[in-house]
């Protein structure tokens, strides 16, 4: 039996048909917009709200009969964003990490696709014509990458929305990759997150 936790991708997808697989994918690109005149955007990432309140990625469960993640993933982009997900694909390499649960028997993949940003706007603005919207997807969300004077608002407060399953935590790591937070500056949710960049105006950060 698998255990429980991170697994490797290989060893995720020889899962047994007794387990469930998920795929789902997070889209950033860099941006170079200034909030205020001294907040650095650096990168825009889409989250999605979903039909349940909670936030989270594009994607979903996978059938037996559907063909391989990637396809599956590539059509319901399309379905849950709109036409304009078909000017990319997310192929097996943007598969950053493979979970299995604890409790019902799902694997969830999970992919990070890097666009430009006229290909993140061109998805932000055909989502709202897609297939899903209005019914499994609400609409679609940038994360705030700062921390405001407050030390709360921004990227703290953000983190404190209802997210479905391990989906903060995937964020939370893909950021840590592409150096926005600092890994080990944060306990849960009870102290601000740790940002990595000199310019952003807030007491806590080096």
């Amino acid at each position: 039996m698998a255990r429980a936790g991170r697994l490797e991708l290989a060893e995720a997808l020889a899962l047994g048909p007794g387990w469930r697989p998920a795929c789902y994918a997070l889209l950033h690109a860099p941006d170079p917009g200034i909030l205020f005149g001294r907040l650095p955007l650096r990168y825009a990432i889409l989250m999605q709200m979903r039909f349940d309140g909670r936030l989270g990625f594009p994607g979903g469960f996978v059938g037996s009969q559907d063909g391989s993640l990637e396809d599956v993933l590539n059509r319901g982009l399309l379905e849950q964003l709109g036409e304009a997900a078909a000017a990319f694909r997310v192929e097996r390499p943007d598969c950053r990490s493979s979970h299995a649960g604890s409790g019902p028997r799902v694997v969830a993949h999970f992919c990070a696709k890097s666009l430009t940003l006229e290909q993140l706007s061109a998805v932000e603005s055909s989502a709202t014509g897609a297939k899903d919207h209005g019914l499994e997807v609400l609409g679609l969300v940038r994360v705030s990458l700062y921390t405001l004077r407050d030390g709360v608002g921004g990227l703290p407060i953000f983190l404190e929305n209802c997210f479905i399953g391990a989906a903060r935590e995937r964020l939370l790591d893909t950021l840590h990759d592409l150096g926005v937070v600092e890994a080990g500056a944060f306990s849960g949710l009870q102290i601000p997150v740790r940002l990595r960049h000199p310019s952003v105006d807030s007491g806590n950060l080096r």
